[in-house]
């Protein structure tokens, strides 16, 4: 039976009742806990395996961890057969495009994210500052002059999960250049490089670069390297949508490593991938490449899906003996572990450059349809683009470039539209580019350009050009992560438009049930720590990403029997399955498919506690 809000916010005594079947008595000099999970298997998001313990929650912060803890919490959840884990962190999140429509940010928090980390792909809220080039209808209402800014108003708008971000190089790029087929003179790179400065002062958490997209793919090496050298001293990535995921994919990899080589700072590739058939091969050599970058071999470097079948996660439920905290193990019934100063949340790189990289478990991206036009085309305004596909001097250069690329992939039936802005081409949403435009008697090359006219450059597209194979080996390489790469939705309100990429309403609980518990591609202990302490240590979340005492009491509640993902490329929205609890800084945001009014996200920076 679904619980309300009212029903679940109850009083320890009544809580307690309905948990042992009769009453407790509560004696006036014990401990009174805000919440108490009770009786899950327990991962601390380090790697290791689970262990049957609760977990007390007090001010925010996790405050105890053991077997049978006897205090009492004025809430509790049955956590029984069920895993308790750190709230996952989505290294790779656009959830904060809809995030001021709708804060509620619902198919977020019902995967069991906790934590998105936006400003991606080159692109970021902050800092806007009068860009030279600004066109038509692509302001951004909800952008800031700064990140202090920027979190003054997501501070205003308390949205339901924490918020961290990247500062976007093409944002910047934007604003000191416009978007210009240039190279950025030495005056400009310094404006930028300043900008960078102030916003990793105010709390940004690495910068990224969308190298496909304009006006990060009018940016040098020389230029990347030099705006991300402020990263060098503050350990903070640069993340980077590669200059090329397909025919040039290895040369790509081989800037991005250079470039972070250059600067002295952590490199996070972005959703890593080998797009179209003719490049699927190619992830051996990506691998090495990357293995080479870290200075580490080969054989060591990609994990062994072989191996991950063979260390199996602890089945929930099962007894493992004691508890291990940050200070000491907790042994015995009614033991607890006082809040303790967090230890490291992962060992320290080997020699060579630190290397990683994430992915969502879908072979089908999402992207806008105008980038499947050369990027020399899209110079400029969304007029010029528009312009310049119907002029006799570039017409013919354009489309024969456009339709390699969509060959490259396998054809426009493997382009599905995703977003329309111009309400008359609605009925293209959720269609097979190619099979679509049959219907209209159209050439599928025309169709698309029509489309791209009347929309005003602004379509949405998904493209189907990956590999399940790679898929798999690249959620279980020891530096891969998991991502959404997606938005923030809803089945009802201003979020519930278009049709979406199904990863923005699945990924954490598709990879949990399709190459966890279905596929054992990885474990669960491999799989919980991809989401939780990788993440938050490769932006300097301290207190994020692990569940020990100190930490902020970021935590999912899910069955690993059940969790599993509904949306599809056909119906994606759909909510997942599975997911039992989720609770964001101490406060229960969803429980048993019902969410809080309470909204109590924060935004979090490297290195301070939330």
């Amino acid at each position: 039976m679904t619980l309300s809000r009212r029903s679940f916010v109850v009083s320890a005594g009544a809580s307690l009742a309905a948990l042992a079947g009769a009453p407790r008595i509560v004696l006036p000099w014990r401990r009174r806990y805000a919440l108490v999970i009770r009786g899950g298997t327990v991962f601390d998001g380090l790697g290791g395996p689970g262990i049957e313990a609760d977990v007390a929650i007090d001010a925010g912060r996790i405050v105890a961890i053991g077997r049978g803890l006897t205090d009492e919490g004025a809430t509790e959840i049955d956590a029984r057969g069920m895993v308790v884990a750190p709230g996952f962190i989505d290294i790779h999140s656009h959830g904060d495009g809809t995030l001021w429509d709708d804060p509620r940010a619902e198919s977020v928090v019902r995967q069991g994210v906790t934590t998105i980390v936006v400003g991606q792909d080159g692109s970021s809220r902050a800092p806007i500052q009068g860009a030279p080039a600004v066109q038509a209808g692509t302001e951004d209402r909800h952008a800031s002059e700064s990140f202090a800014k920027l979190w003054e108003s997501l501070k205003t708008l308390q949205p339901a999960v924490n918020v961290a971000s990247m500062v976007g190089l093409g944002t910047l790029r934007g604003i000191v250049i416009g978007n210009e087929n240039r190279p950025a003179t030495p005056d400009e790179i310094a404006r930028m490089t300043q900008l960078v400065e102030q916003a990793l002062d105010e709390g940004a958490c690495g910068a990224s670069s969308g190298l496909e997209y304009t006006p990060g793919a009018f940016a040098s090496r020389d230029e990347l390297m030099e705006l991300c050298r402020p990263l060098a001293r503050r350990k903070l990535p640069y993340a980077t949508h590669l200059r090329n995921e397909d025919d040039q994919l290895l040369e790509s990899v081989d800037e991005a490593i250079a470039v972070a080589t250059g600067a002295g700072c952590p490199l996070q590739i972005s959703h890593l991938k080998t797009q179209g058939p003719r490049n699927w091969g190619k992830l051996d050599d990506v691998f090495a490449h990357i293995a080479k970058a870290r200075g580490v071999a080969e054989a060591v470097a990609e994990g062994s899906k072989e191996n991950a079948r063979q260390a199996p996660a602890t089945k929930p439920g099962t007894k493992r003996g004691t508890t291990t905290t940050t200070r000491r193990p907790v042994a015995g019934r009614g033991r607890q572990t006082p809040a303790a100063a967090p230890k490291a949340a992962a060992p320290a790189p080997p020699p060579g450059l630190d290397v990683a990289f994430d992915r969502y478990p879908y072979i089908a991206y999402q992207t806008g349809l105008s980038n499947l036009f050369p990027v020399w085309s899209r110079a400029g305004t969304t007029q010029e683009f528009l312009r310049r596909i119907d002029q006799p001097a570039t017409a013919e250069r354009i489309r024969r470039e456009t339709v390699a690329k969509v060959e490259l992939i396998g054809g426009w039936d493997n382009v599905q539209i995703s977003g329309i802005t111009n309400y008359a081409d609605a009925a293209a949403e959720g269609k097979r580019l190619g099979a679509f435009a049959m219907t209209q008697r159209l050439e599928p090359y025309a169709l698309a350009v029509a489309l791209l006219q009347r929309g005003k450059g602004t379509v949405g597209m998904v493209g189907f050009a990956m590999s399940e194979e790679n898929l798999e080996r690249i959620l279980a390489h020891p530096q891969g992560m998991v991502c959404s790469d997606g938005g923030a939705y809803a089945l009802d309100g201003p979020t519930h438009k278009g049709h979406p990429h199904p990863r923005g309403l699945g990924t954490f609980p598709r990879v949990l049930g399709k190459y966890v518990r279905e596929r054992k591609a990885l474990t669960l202990a491999q799989a919980i720590r991809k989401m939780t302490a990788l993440p938050a240590s490769r932006i300097g979340l301290a207190d994020r990403g692990r569940l020990a005492p100190g930490m902020a009491a970021d935590v999912v509640v899910f069955d690993p029997a059940t969790v599993a993902d509904k949306a599809t490329f056909e119906s994606p929205f759909q909510y997942p399955e599975g997911i039992k609890a989720v609770i964001v800084n101490g406060a229960i945001a969803l429980r048993e498919r019902e969410r809080a009014k309470e909204r109590t996200g924060q935004t979090v920076v490297p290195g301070a506690r939330g």
